[in-house]
């Protein structure tokens, strides 16, 4: 049936619409917090968005917004489910099927979302359907009550009652629809609000804080050596030798951080050897573990950007449980495999090598936050983390580049990613002006597995100036630097430059992050007063 819509029809229909969307999301995620959280639609569709994203724009987010952009992507999703819902349900006020179709859509993209997902279970489709059922009964009633509430509108051109005269009939009518109508908008905003609270009460029991809580990291049988003296300048400003959990950066493509349980863990290493693997978690916490500080780094990482930290890492060498399933001729990647489908391909020759190459188990003497890959996380000095830091890991095949394509890979970045040597300037920040006179200009340089030799450092392009280097324990970790400079008034730019133990000097060649990591001077505006 076609329904005559006036102006207020179409903002009440609008409202219904918008209403049954957010009930919607309130069941999906009440029952997905009984199912598993993994099966949140709005996470599934978040998925499906990231992966169907181009580089281009994700380079862009994660230059943008950090680690906040899986949040301004959800945000984006129920703020496109908002708008849509509103215009389903104002069309809804004309005829109602067209309003039930933009819900099969909807639900179709759901399902669509939840079917792809590599790590996706039946059980994940749960939480859409009852979403857009849950929408359906929504949308049908506050559809209803919103036609009677229209049906019952005062004739404008009535004379209006005096204080003596009795209600009429027909605004008697059109106050108990008012009243219906409110009554249904508030019992869906109520379910919409106990939904999605008793949603995340419920999928609290999938947390793995308890069982991380519980972890007994063994002594290491290869135990770091003290750190040098000197090795962290203490410079207000300079980025600590050292970067605490809460501070190192995220960048990964999981909406949802996977909740992997320690007592239901394992690492499965299969494909091109003469024996599969297959380690619990416990089993990898008695083999022989190492210490050592690795300094890892985003290949989405701008010139002078912060999406690099350094920790200490605590770990099972990854090669002799290759060398234990025995690498066949001709293998040349280890295809890893996260608890929630993500890949990473990283260079067999590279973990072979002898560098400390790990399947961590602990970042700076604890266990791994869930944030940072807990249980256990891959660690490959000298790599782009795309390529060898893998979190969560599960699964690694040992496979080859020609017959098998990682994540990113597939998506035009480079698919062996060595890190670019580099420094960044940390003091001044050029963010507020300095003091003529002597300054200390201070930052980082990396250039893992190779070491840093020199860094220079230069004023308004004039002549390079060899900073003071600070000790390090090794070759795979960053290097603080400093240099004095007797600052002058005026705008000045400074710029820096790191060498490496092998003889490579920092190019000044801008180059943006795709496909194999971004190159350039870091640069600093600064004020001198």
């Amino acid at each position: 049936m076609i329904a005559r819509t006036t102006r207020r029809g179409l903002g009440l229909g609008a409202l219904a619409g918008l209403l049954s969307g957010a009930v919607a999301i309130g069941v999906g995620q009440l029952v997905a917090g009984i199912t598993g959280p993994g099966g949140s639609p709005v996470v599934e569709v978040g998925q499906l968005q990231i992966d169907l994203t181009p580089p281009w724009l994700k380079d862009f987010a994660i230059r943008e917004f950090g680690s906040h952009d899986k949040t301004i992507l959800v945000g984006g999703i129920i703020v496109v489910l908002a708008i849509l819902a509103a215009g389903f349900g104002a069309l809804a006020m004309r005829r109602l099927a067209i309003g039930f179709a933009g819900l099969v859509v909807l639900g179709t993209l759901g399902l669509v979302a939840v079917a792809t997902r590599p790590d996706s279970r039946p059980v994940d489709a749960i939480p859409t359907l009852a979403a857009i059922a849950a929408a359906a009964v929504g949308l049908y009633v506050l559809i209803e009550r919103a036609r009677a509430f229209t049906s019952t509108s005062p004739d404008p051109a009535s004379k209006p009652m005096s204080a003596t005269d009795a209600p009429s009939e027909q605004f008697s009518e059109h106050e108990l629809s008012r009243r219906r109508f409110l009554h249904v908008s508030g019992l869906a905003a109520g379910t919409t609000v106990a939904g999605i609270a008793f949603g995340d009460l419920f999928s609290s029991r999938f947390s793995v804080a308890a069982d991380l809580a519980k972890v007994h990291l063994p002594r290491p049988v290869g135990k770091v050596p003290r750190l040098p003296a000197g090795s962290d300048l203490h410079i207000p400003g300079l980025s600590s030798f050292v970067t605490p959990n809460d501070a190192f950066y995220r960048v990964d493509t999981a909406i949802l951080l996977p909740e992997v349980a320690p007592d239901t863990w394992t690492l499965r290493i299969h494909g091109m050897v003469a024996r599969e693997v297959e380690i619990t978690f416990d089993q990898l916490l008695h083999l022989p573990l190492v210490e050592d500080y690795i300094t890892l780094c985003c290949v989405s990482n701008p010139v002078a950007g912060p999406y690099i930290g350094n920790a200490l890492w605590l770990g099972a060498k990854l090669a002799p449980l290759l060398r234990r399933a025995g690498v066949r001729a001709g293998a040349d990647q280890l295809v890893c495999t996260s608890a929630d489908g993500f890949t990473s391909g990283t260079p067999i020759d590279i973990v072979m090598d002898g560098r400390d190459a790990l399947l961590a188990v602990a970042m700076n003497g604890s266990p791994l936050p869930v944030a940072h890959g807990f249980p256990a996380r891959l660690v490959v000095p000298g790599l782009y983390g795309y390529v060898s830091a893998c979190k969560w890991i599960t699964d690694i095949e040992v496979t080859t580049y020609a017959t098998n394509v990682a994540y990113w890979a597939d998506r035009g970045w480079s698919a062996q990613a060595p890190i670019k040597t580099e420094s960044r300037i940390d003091v001044p920040s050029g963010q507020t002006a300095i003091s003529a006179g002597k300054t200390q200009v201070a930052g980082v340089a990396w250039a893992q597995h190779k070491g840093i030799d020199a860094v220079e450092v230069r004023v308004d392009r004039g002549e390079w100036h060899v900073a003071r280097l600070a000790a390090v324990p090794g070759i795979d970790c960053w290097r603080q630097w400093v240099w004095d400079w007797e600052a002058t008034p005026g705008q000045h730019v400074i710029e820096a430059r790191a060498t490496d133990a092998r003889g490579y000097t920092q190019t000044a060649l801008q180059a943006p992050p795709p496909p194999n990591g971004a190159s350039g001077y870091p640069a600093v505006n600064v004020a001198v007063t």
